[in-house]
């Protein structure tokens, strides 16, 4: 796929693909961040979501990877100052005539709050619409999930209706609304429109 694999970056918040030798890393963030997520991951409705183990991972990157190559999705790590602190997935993605795809993200609680998703989401969608040669990006989120929801509305995502018992999660079925962007939406790149608007993007840690 045109512009894959590909490292992306904006000030301490970059983009780099999946690593097998990140399993440990990836490992120790799910365990520790496993209630803060939990409420908004999409599950299996028969394979536990969060495991000790490293095998998950193993087959998550085998799996991504073949989708990478294949054209379907965009697999990355995100991280801050170097770290690893979450991922974020551009997946389902459907050429032809439709050139779209949905996004998907999750971020350490820990480093939550100081524009890390927002500047890593506005970098991807990015190098969708303008170096993948992407049409729409979409956002499916619940809507109880308002930090998410904070997310895509700070980027000028637009909110298209409510999609009944799209995905299983957290043990049910549940609603997610719609969000969305075009290439059109942002002539001018999304990166550039969110930092301009960010009144602080990267609000220092307390000392």
């Amino acid at each position: 796929m045109r512009g894959w694999p590909v490292t992306l970056s904006e000030g301490p918040v970059g983009l780099r693909p999946l690593r097998h030798r990140d399993a440990a890393v990836w490992r120790d963030l799910r365990v520790r961040n496993a209630d803060w997520l939990r409420p908004w991951e999409p599950t299996n409705p028969e394979t536990p979501l969060f495991r000790t183990g490293l095998g998950p991972y193993v087959s998550m990157v085998h799996t991504m990877r073949r989708e990478a190559r294949q054209g379907l999705a965009l697999p990355w790590v995100v991280t801050y100052e170097g770290n690893f602190v979450g991922q974020l997935t551009i997946g389902a993605i459907v050429w032809g005539s439709a050139r779209s795809a949905q996004i998907g993200y999750w971020v350490d609680k820990q480093v939550a709050g100081r524009g890390v998703i927002p500047t890593a989401v506005a970098l991807a969608v990015d190098h969708c619409f303008f170096t993948v040669g992407l049409h729409r990006v979409e956002a499916n989120i619940r809507p109880e999930n308002t930090a998410s929801r904070r997310v895509v509305e700070k980027l000028g995502f637009r909110e298209e209706g409510i999609r009944r018992r799209q995905l299983h999660i957290d043990g049910a079925w549940r609603d997610h609304l719609c969000y969305a962007l075009t290439v059109e939406d942002v002539p001018g790149g999304l990166r550039a429109r969110w930092l301009a608007t960010a009144k602080q993007a990267f609000p220092r840690s307390p000392s």
